[in-house]
């Protein structure tokens, strides 16, 4: 039976999922990018309640944070990536909305 991955490991699985997170959303590969954030909750989720440093060594805790700010860092870059590309979803469901409220106020093709 192969035991569980401790905790410092499913934050380094983490850790490298985030960095191919940031590969996806540059080279705009929507699919790959909600795959990988997909396997990363599961291994959030999977942590449950053993997200607790008391079981910790000094060591492993620093190893923790620093796996932490990585994923952090990760996100916000992310996050750059994706905002413009969902800000132009916004927009053109907006228009899109709009366009269907003006053709139900005034006849579709009249």
């Amino acid at each position: 039976m192969t035991p569980m991955p401790n905790q410092i490991e499913i934050y380094e699985d983490m850790t490298a999922l985030s960095a191919r997170m940031v590969e996806a959303a540059r080279a705009q590969d929507w699919d790959q990018l909600v795959s990988l954030e997909k396997s990363v909750s599961r291994l959030r989720n999977s942590l449950g309640a053993d997200d607790d440093n008391s079981r910790l060594s000094p060591g492993e805790i620093e190893r923790k944070y620093v796996l932490i700010q990585r994923i952090l860092e990760d996100d916000a870059e992310v996050r750059r990536h994706t905002e413009p590309w969902m800000e132009h979803v916004r927009q053109f469901l907006g228009n899109n909305n709009q366009r269907r409220r003006v053709e139900r106020a005034y006849g579709a093709g009249a």
